[in-house]
């Protein structure tokens, strides 16, 4: 193996390089200023590992003995994971100072579990997959029970590992019930084996159902949604919002590339498990949430929800699914980080507040703050002409134009039902009786916050910025 060989997994090896060296430097910096220095340094390591990225390009490439793919698709979703880590840890920088979380060891777990989503993304094989997967799992778990003082925090952690460790269990039970019936882990093996007329046997297709509920876990769609929610609420808040946007994107990625690529001929084996999904987690999200009054446990059902929308595009099983996925996902990133900052803005008397009652008259106190809240509220609704219509109606139009109308039309009937939580919220901002000030918010949250707002905003001035990368992402994906 040359160091040629390994160019494409670059940015990989950068981060993992990276993530070893600022475990020193955070063991030997002077312990008061250790988790100061090593935040600085990772969001570093992030905006350098992006730009690793598109240095080694959007070509297909392979290595490790074909173990790891690097092409357009790959590029367009690592781009996503990153930006995803720095803007949560650019926005979680207060809170992990006032809630006394600033060990060092914080941002070295994001980026652990970041290398372990590039991976996941760049995986050609079986075996890749499931290490990519666990190297992001062990550190997630973790993270979500850093505040290790706090009951809410632990029990967090603790279901996460307990629920992941099962969905670990059947994600290789069927990896090994494909790898029995086909002889073969690599992704360009199955995909030939599967090429043309050959009927994929029993034994393979059981595979891909236990395969396809391991990932669904990672995606939190349902009926493998159970830990979201009371994970959302106990995790820390930056935590949360880290869990909400890179975790899901390198997931949905993982998914996508795992069934259009090696199963890309059986369509017909796993679309039905993909729509049955896909309709209960857009059902759920939108029933479930109307209930909620702790906002952390609303976006956890928003998110299960928003999962649902995603899978329409990998049900339709084609070029333009896969596209409306990317672009969907590459907007609900934004509505996400841009959601959860308003939310870790939320904090009175020195601790943070997590109720949608306290949002209460916030137009009078803060109405910059009021109106980007809205912003994202109208674009999670699917109001145009915020960016969130934009993503659903590229996911609805694939949909049609596959011959899953009635698919489309329960997201469209499941979207009117959850526009009443998103603009219930916009109620208690705007009509409701003031409550309390919040606190001041630092310079990074508020750029965030602005920028989130903006782009979400003005989506629809210059759409091609999104579109046109991702309809070459899809287009490698299928070549």
């Amino acid at each position: 193996m040359t160091l040629e060989s390994m160019a494409p997994a670059l940015p990989e090896i950068w981060l993992a390089f990276s993530v070893m060296a600022l475990m020193m430097v955070g063991v030997f910096a002077k312990p008061a200023g250790a988790h100061k220095l090593v935040s600085i340094l990772a969001c570093c390591v992030l905006v350098v590992a992006g730009l690793l990225v598109l240095y080694v390009g959007g070509e297909r490439q392979v290595a490790f003995g074909g173990m790891f793919l690097v092409d357009a698709f790959g590029q367009y979703m690592k781009i996503l994971v990153l930006l995803g880590a720095l803007l949560t840890l650019i926005i979680g920088k207060r809170f992990v100072l006032a809630e006394k979380m600033d060990r060092f060891e914080y941002p070295i777990l994001i980026l652990f579990s970041v290398t372990g989503m590039l991976l996941m993304i760049s995986a050609n094989d079986l075996m890749s997959l499931y290490v990519g997967l666990e190297l992001q799992s062990l550190a997630l778990y973790v993270i979500a029970a850093f505040q290790r003082d706090t009951l809410r925090s632990t029990e967090a952690g603790l279901k996460y590992f307990v629920l992941g460790a099962l969905s670990s269990g059947m994600l290789l039970y069927g990896c090994s019930m494909i790898y029995g019936f086909t002889g073969t882990t690599s992704f360009d093996g199955l995909s030939a084996a599967f090429d043309g007329d050959i009927q994929a046997s029993l034994g393979v297709v059981v595979g891909i159902v236990f395969l396809a509920a391991g990932l669904a876990f990672k995606v939190s769609a349902v009926p493998f949604h159970m830990w979201t929610p009371d994970v959302y609420e106990g995790a820390p808040t930056p935590v949360t919002a880290f869990f909400a946007v890179a975790p899901k994107i390198a997931a949905i990625a993982l998914f996508v590339r795992t069934l259009i690529g090696p199963f890309g001929d059986l369509v017909a084996e796993w679309q039905q498990i993909i729509v049955l999904v896909s309709i209960a987690s857009m059902l759920l999200g939108s029933f479930a949430a109307i209930a909620q009054n702790n906002i952390k446990r609303l976006m956890a059902y928003s998110s299960i929800g928003h999962i649902g929308y995603a899978l329409i595009g990998l049900a339709a099983g084609n070029e333009e699914g896969v596209s409306g996925v990317l672009i969907y996902m590459a907007i609900y990133l934004f509505m996400n980080v841009g959601t959860f900052a308003c939310i870790l803005a939320m904090r009175r008397n020195g601790r943070g507040v997590e109720q949608v009652s306290d949002l209460a008259g916030l137009s009078r106190h803060n109405p910059l703050m009021a109106l980007a809240l809205l912003v994202f509220m109208f674009s999670m609704a699917g109001v145009p002409p915020m960016a969130g219509f934009f993503s659903k109606f590229y996911i609805f139009m694939a949909a049609v134009n596959s011959g899953l109308v009635p698919l489309a039309i329960v997201g469209a009937l499941a979207s009117v039902v959850s526009a009443f939580y998103y603009l219930r919220i916009v109620k208690v901002m705007y009509f409701d009786e003031p409550a309390d000030k919040f606190e001041g918010t630092s310079l990074g949250l508020r750029i965030v916050l602005s920028g989130t707002a903006l782009v979400t905003l003005l989506f629809f001035l210059a759409p091609a910025l999104v579109l046109d990368p991702a309809t070459a992402a899809a287009a490698a994906l299928f070549g």
